[in-house]
């Protein structure tokens, strides 16, 4: 019961990351820090999707093969997660044919065998932008909701899996909180769509149509869909079937996945796991989408922000303090350079980097070689650091990150007030505890915020360490 599982979902490689990707990989590495901190055996995956018909049209669109392709946007997204310090332990990529495929030809004819997968004709609705078959009632004035467009219609002979099979208890197990949906809000939207009643889906396509994906086992004339192919990352990774990982790690403690593709984690991930009899995973995690300046993100509209040039222009840290504190976990949120820099400036330059310096700046005048204390002595500060572990813990419990961080801020400003009315820099009687205390409250607020500010942390142990100051966040000028 040590071990602790997460998973990001694997990002789509049809084009570069972008700031939602970014969310997602902080989300989650701040999760699996939090539960490293606490002893657990953390296992942290992420990986990249990177099979169908988008993908091969966009490697022919840049004059290239499919796999020169997945290989270069791949990359870009491991790079991604390296530059915003992401603590993840592996990374699956679907095109991995040593270590992915197997595990999805094993649950392919575990499903088949177990009677759960048969061929049929298919005439419906189909969107090129989700890659996905959608019903009528999924659609919004007769567009797929998701990408404005109205869907085309195909027939088509496919291998569908019988989710239909599984609803009743999906259903169960999700009203029961044994499949945990965070917030209570998208667990009430997926017993709404299982409570319409769950059809069939389709798991293959036509190899004429689908050719740069997995063959179907046993059928030459068909390739895997992407929900029998890229769901699967989460137990291909650990060696499934038979692999030590996999008998260790598995179930997942937390999918962290976005609202859009809520619905195929909820519902088809779940019933493949519950046709193969193994657990289902324990908690999903569902948050919003990333805005800018009030508008959707889009290539149309010249807004899409690259990351690389955020991390590069502010630091990876600043950039993991904004997303999560500025956005809310499980709500649309909204980015604007002027909103960043503001968050910048008062929070990280104004607020931690000005109270680290302020108390190293205090220690140093009043003794070079100020030692480091064990702990707190002042009451009302050790009180104070008390009641905000608590929070943290709290909000990070409930992945409410935002909240996790108001309440360290708060204690940041309460340092400072404290300072404000000790007065420490005076010669008085009361200035070596308060000098040592606010050394205390310093180191704790290095710990209170490791899991979401990794580097800065680092940065200020080795000040506190090595008794020099630097400035941690330099105050941004504004034109």
């Amino acid at each position: 019961m040590n071990k602790f599982y997460i998973t990001t979902s694997i990002p789509y490689v049809n084009a570069p990351g972008h700031i939602g990707h970014a969310l997602e990989f902080i989300q989650a590495d701040v999760v699996a820090r939090y539960r490293r901190r606490q002893g657990k055996d953390v296992f942290f995956l992420t990986g990249t999707d990177e099979h169908g018909t988008k993908i091969a049209k966009a490697a022919q669109d840049a004059g290239v093969s499919p796999k020169e392709f997945t290989d270069k946007i791949s990359g870009k997204f491991f790079e991604l997660t390296k530059a915003l310090g992401v603590s993840n332990d592996d990374f699956i990529r679907t095109t991995d044919s040593e270590r992915h495929w197997p595990a999805v030809k094993a649950v392919w004819e575990k499903l088949q065998a177990n009677g759960d997968l048969s061929k049929a004709i298919y005439e419906g609705l189909y969107c090129s932008g989700c890659e996905a078959f959608i019903t009528e009632k999924e659609l919004v004035d007769g567009e797929c909701s998701i990408h404005k467009k109205e869907p085309e219609r195909v027939q088509e002979e496919n291998w569908f899996f019988q989710l239909s099979k599984y609803q009743d208890r999906l259903r169960e197990k999700i009203e029961a909180d044994e499949l945990r949906i965070v917030p209570e809000s998208r667990k009430n939207e997926i017993l709404s769509l299982i409570n319409q009643g769950l059809q069939d889906v389709s798991f293959s396509r036509p190899k004429e149509k689908l050719q740069w994906g997995i063959p179907v086992p046993g059928d030459d004339s068909s390739v895997i869909y992407v929900w029998a192919d890229a769901l699967v990352n989460y137990i291909s990774a650990l060696g499934y079937p038979d692999g030590e990982s996999f008998k260790k790690y598995w179930p997942a403690d937390v999918h962290i996945v976005g609202k859009d593709i809520l619905r195929f984690h909820a519902t088809i991930w779940p019933a493949i796991l519950l046709s193969l009899g193994i657990d289902l995973p324990r908690t999903i995690f569902v948050h919003g989408f990333i805005t800018v300046d009030g508008q959707k993100m889009s290539k149309s509209l010249g807004n899409v922000i690259d990351p690389f040039s955020l991390i590069e222009k502010y630091g990876a840290d600043a950039v993991r303090y904004f997303f999560l504190r500025e956005l809310p976990p499980t709500e649309d949120g909204d980015f604007s350079y002027e909103k960043f820099e503001a968050r910048y400036n008062g929070d990280l330059a104004a607020g931690l980097g000005n109270l680290v310096a302020r108390v190293l700046t205090m220690a140093r005048n009043h003794n070079p070689e100020f030692a480091l204390p064990e702990g707190i002595a002042d009451d009302a500060l050790r009180q104070a650091e008390q009641e905000t572990q608590d929070a943290r813990e709290a909000a990070l419990e409930s992945f409410m990150f935002s909240d996790a961080l108001e309440a360290i801020w708060t204690f940041i400003h309460f340092c400072d007030r404290y300072i404000e009315e000790k007065r420490p820099w005076e010669d008085s009687e009361h200035q070596e505890k308060a000098l040592a205390s606010l050394l205390g409250a310093v180191m704790a607020v290095t710990e209170l915020i490791r899991p979401f500010l990794p580097e800065t942390s680092e940065q200020i142990a080795r000040q506190l360490q090595e008794r020099k100051k630097n400035i941690l966040f330099p105050r941004l000028d504004r034109a």
